[in-house]
């Protein structure tokens, strides 16, 4: 539906270079190269229209928008078009609750049964760490995209989740789990006293001005607000009607917001005031880009860890944290680079599309990246007959479901979209190549307390194995 532990250390350790050295060095940046890349992603991908806002230090130093904000009426994208954000709504969602620790209303390490009354018993048992984090052991049986307009929705929908919702014991695994953050949210509206939406705009939105953003269709029909569109191939791309919205998922990534408006945000994470005042405090910072868990298989900047709402992973030399949205119709790309004070906000409006060549090319133009290094060929390992014997069977996270199965002496990997040779490529990792894709896809097989495969963990989510009786 929506895209995109014990700390181990601290992103913001490293001090940033003053605003106004940060600032010095982008002013001569020419943006010139970033604008065709970016109109010829959008031609390439067959994506409508798309805005570009990157900081530096204290400004932003580029604003744009490209192409339409909606195809039927070719009316213009600017960087104060509303956009569906998806799963980039999940740093929001995180930054209010811990927040909320930070001046004591909440316990990130207690059960939210001492907050939220009516939870099934294991939602009662899991804490708000092992939600922001990804661990609480939930499936990622997202709600549906359409459903009540209601506030009320969200605390229904959060209690009747029931102990089938999990996959696992809660802190045992990190998988990427969006109902997680729709009980986060319920949680930040019952310590709060009020509606989700509310305590959002009036904890956050306002304070960093942040004007436009809301979580209320009512609100972003109001302004200046881009449609969604799908479409595949070279076929014109449609307005998705209708518009989605459900109150249930509003935690985990129903947010409207604009990039002028996300670029406030960046700034404030990065140590800048806003309205002469300091929004996010150090320890709130802190508490979001701490990295808590392995990801364990390969996503987004390749293996790295999770913090609150944020990915944090290390690239080209330099520690990124970010975070990507995906909802139908929109597809959303966050990233951060504290220690530079530089930040990359590019929101687009169609399904899928996140535009990955145009935020590497203001990367690009304004960090020190190290050069890419070239991918070494994978060494492929044999795969002894007790190592095939432990790794054979299913494993489940409901909705998905994974199988592995021996064929003609060969391993398969089943998914839902088929069936894949397997290849050894490290001690419990693994790759898969899929028709029309360019590179491997890896997952790795975590073990168990009695040393045996126990997960199979795969683009975010990890399954567990079915020990079937016989």
């Amino acid at each position: 539906m929506k895209q995109f532990f014990i700390p181990l250390f601290l992103v913001l350790s490293v001090l940033p270079p003053p605003p106004s050295l940060a600032i010095a060095q982008h002013q001569s940046v020419d943006f010139t190269q970033l604008e065709k890349v970016a109109l010829k992603e959008l031609k390439d991908t067959n994506t409508p229209g798309a805005a570009i806002a990157i900081v530096s230090g204290d400004r932003v130093v580029f604003e744009k928008g490209l192409g339409a904000s909606n195809i039927e009426t070719g009316i213009p994208v600017t960087p104060d078009t509303l956009f569906r954000i998806g799963s980039v709504t999940k740093m929001f969602t995180a930054a209010v609750l811990v927040t909320l620790a930070e001046e004591g209303k909440i316990k990130l390490d207690r059960p939210i049964g001492e907050y939220v009354n009516g939870l099934s018993r294991k939602l009662s048992q899991v804490t708000a760490h092992q939600l922001l984090s990804h661990t609480s052991g939930m499936t990622d049986e997202s709600p549906s995209d359409y459903g009540s307009h209601d506030d009320r929705a969200l605390a229904a929908y959060v209690r009747s989740l029931t102990d089938d919702d999990f996959f696992t014991e809660p802190g045992k695994i990190f998988s990427y789990s969006n109902p997680a953050f729709d009980v986060a949210g319920l949680l930040i509206e019952e310590v709060s006293g009020r509606p989700y939406a509310d305590v959002m705009t009036e904890r956050l939105f306002k304070p960093l001005n942040m004007s436009s953003t809301t979580f209320r269709p009512t609100m972003a029909m109001t302004y200046p607000l881009s449609q969604g569109h799908s479409g595949s191939g070279d076929v014109k791309p449609t307005v998705i009607r209708p518009f989605g919205d459900n109150v249930a998922g509003w935690p985990d990534g129903f947010m409207f917001s604009t990039v002028a408006d996300l670029a406030r945000f960046a700034m404030a994470f990065m140590g800048s005031n806003i309205k002469g005042t300091q929004v996010l405090k150090p320890p709130v910072i802190n508490g979001l880009s701490t990295p808590y868990v392995d990801l364990r298989s390969p996503f987004g900047f390749g293996n790295g860890k999770y913090g609150y709402g944020l990915f944090v992973h290390d690239h080209r030399g330099l520690r990124v944290v970010w975070h990507a949205g995906l909802i139908p119709g929109f597809g959303a790309l966050f990233q951060m680079v504290p220690s530079r004070r530089v930040a990359v906000v590019i929101l687009a409006n169609k399904s899928g599309a996140l535009l990955n060549k145009t935020a590497e090319t203001a990367m690009d133009l304004m960090l020190p990246l190290q050069e890419k290094a070239t991918a070494e060929p994978k060494q492929v390992l044999a795969i002894s007959n007790t190592e095939i014997s432990e790794y054979v069977g299913i494993y489940t996270n409901k909705p998905e479901r994974a199988e592995i199965l021996v064929k003609g002496n060969k391993l398969i990997l089943k998914l839902d979209d088929g069936e894949f040779l397997i290849t050894k490529i490290g001690d419990y990792r693994f790759s898969i190549t899929k028709p029309n894709e360019s590179e491997a896809q890896e997952f790795v097989l975590v073990r168990g307390s009695d040393g045996k495969a126990e997960y199979l963990h795969i683009a975010r989510h990890a399954l567990k194995k079915q020990h079937i009786n016989k």
